[in-house]
């Protein structure tokens, strides 16, 4: 006789992060529950979220779509079956992608590094088909972050990341974000891509203006080097527009995207065009898990929510208020050298220090992020309402004044 499968339950022991590998500065209380743009401690207590995750959860936390996209993909009892056979929801996923962006073909992955890395494969392997083995360089510019595993940390600029594990990836290379240098280190025989964010998350909420995009593309084009946009954080809704680069009326040769697209759950896309998926053969790249039927399903969903011609405007409309909101701040606050951003995406260069910022403003129920000493980023949900910016914003002025 088959026995039933029960549940083992849960520890009632208090929750502890001492068998954690300390990588992280967590702030000091448990969040045991979330709803829209809130999250609720272990204590009960409220705090705003302007964090989504680190511009993760776009459609807000504990968001019932979502929620019956989960229960619809379990139904088919299908979590994970590989990517030795097909499966329906990532081939719609993909198609879907496809239709709303630039893009020919797609591959699935688990996050944002990991799809960066396989960017770098990708097109490093397209560029040995057309120029030979001398033709493999990657570069990235100034400000740039674009993950933490060795390809993608040797394309990021943060030497206080890069030092402890040298040497790094060889042929990936960082140069500065401006068009007479491109035209000096763009060599066609050796460059194989030039990697970019169109707006610089970590690297200090940096809106690349749109004229100096064109250039690069052009220039790119021109020298048949390949153009990888990353879109990891400012893609997806976040600016405004489904995707960053359709502000400044380029297309890319390939795209990354993660955070946001399967609505927390883990995911990372590449996106290209057929030239490049061409020099892919299968053995070329693999993963266990990226694109499973779960995820995926969960994914389209989000996707169509995120793509919708309403939640765009709304996120234009509210960060448009948000960042009038930010600037009348700066004028009359004097503690603020600098706004910067677009859309629900906004850097504040601070004069105390952004951890001091932050740390205040998490006592008073507001949630920030840094991106850099003195840089505070605001990445709320997409969801948010005018109101809810309005409270975040006085939390945030109170903090302020009194760090």
């Amino acid at each position: 006789m088959t026995r039933p499968v029960t549940a083992t339950p849960a520890s009632s022991a208090p929750a502890t992060p001492d068998a954690l590998l300390n990588t992280y500065k967590r702030a000091p209380m448990e969040i045991v529950r979330g709803a829209g743009s809130e999250l609720f401690d272990a204590d009960g207590r409220a705090y705003l979220d302007f964090t989504a995750g680190i511009a993760v959860m776009a459609l807000g936390h504990g968001d019932e779509g979502v929620a019956n996209a989960m229960r619809e993909a379990l139904e088919s009892g299908l979590t994970h079956v590989s990517n030795l056979f097909r499966t329906r929801p990532g081939e719609l996923l993909a198609a879907r992608l496809a239709e709303l962006s630039f893009a020919d073909r797609v591959f699935f992955c688990n996050s944002g590094a990991e799809a960066n890395e396989g960017a770098f494969k990708f097109v490093r392997k397209w560029a040995r088909a057309q120029g030979g083995p001398a033709k493999h360089e990657i570069l990235s510019v100034r400000g740039a972050f674009h993950g933490r595993l060795f390809a993608t940390l040797a394309a990021t600029d943060r030497p206080q990341y890069r030092a402890p594990f040298r040497p790094l990836a060889g042929g990936v290379s960082i140069v500065e974000r401006d068009l007479d240098e491109l035209r000096t280190v763009l060599d066609p025989e050796r460059v194989a891509a030039l990697v970019i964010e169109p707006v610089q998350g970590e690297g200090g909420m940096r809106v690349l203006d749109a004229a100096f995009l064109r250039d690069v593309r052009a220039l790119t084009r021109e020298r048949g080097i390949a153009l990888v946009l990353d879109e990891i954080q400012c893609g997806l809704g976040r600016t405004g527009t489904l995707f960053a680069y359709q502000q400044s009326g380029i297309t890319p040769d390939v795209m990354t995207l993660a955070k946001p697209l399967a609505g927390g759950l883990p995911m990372g896309a590449i996106l290209m065009t057929q030239d490049i998926a061409d020099a892919m053969q299968p053995g070329d790249h693999g993963t266990t898990f990226g694109g499973g039927p779960f995820v995926a399903h969960v994914a389209l969903h989000v996707l169509d929510r995120l793509a919708d011609p309403r939640m765009l405007a709304h996120v234009r409309e509210a960060g448009a208020w948000f960042g009038a909101a930010l600037q009348s701040l700066q004028e009359r606050s004097g503690r603020i050298r600098a706004v910067r951003g677009v859309g629900l995406m906004w850097g504040v260069d601070v004069t105390p220090s952004a951890a001091d910022v932050i740390a205040r403003a998490r006592d008073r129920g507001l949630l920030l992020v840094s991106a850099g000493e003195h840089t505070i980023r605001f990445l709320p949900p997409l969801v948010i309402t005018q109101d809810e910016l309005a409270r975040g914003l006085s939390i945030f002025e109170d903090a302020l004044t009194s760090a």
